[in-house]
């Protein structure tokens, strides 16, 4: 019983890593546009700010289905 619970959660912690690995390397990614051209920061802030919801929504998502 607690070899499956510690399971289940070590599912749970590589979901919410792989989704912060994401969310990562989309700031990182975002800043570098900017850095290369200020004139872009409106698009490139709104399609970040996509992709981070979308690495978060399929986290919580794993988090529901594993638990």
């Amino acid at each position: 019983m607690m070899l499956a619970e510690l399971t289940g959660n070590v599912h749970i912690g590589l979901a919410f890593g792989g989704a912060a690995i994401g969310i990562g390397i989309a700031a990182a990614g975002a800043v570098v546009a900017i850095g290369r051209n200020p004139g872009t920061f409106g698009k490139v802030f709104t399609t970040m700010l996509i992709g981070m919801a979308l690495a978060e929504g399929l986290a919580i998502l794993a988090w529901i289905v594993v638990k």
